[in-house]
């Protein structure tokens, strides 16, 4: 984690992902889209928990498509 909070995550894997493994993958959100895959977004805390994350869908055997990291916008707090 950096200074100005979690950074926010996009995984894409194959297949539908039913919405009860939000909350065994960090509370992400799961989309379900037209192309057969699941899309999860949402914010990490840090590495630990993508790692955790990530384990849990090599777990259900889901296969991950993409991983993508928007960085949060630093804070104008001075």
């Amino acid at each position: 984690m950096n200074a100005s909070g979690p950074s926010t995550y996009q995984l894409r894997v194959d297949g539908h992902l039913d919405d009860h493994w939000s909350t065994l993958l960090g509370n992400l959100t799961v989309t379900r889209e037209h192309d057969g895959t699941s899309t999860l977004t949402g914010p990490l805390a840090d590495q630990a928990q993508l790692h955790a994350v990530l384990a849990t869908l090599r777990d259900i055997g889901a296969t991950i498509l993409s991983l993508g990291v928007s960085e949060p916008a630093a804070e104008n707090s001075r």
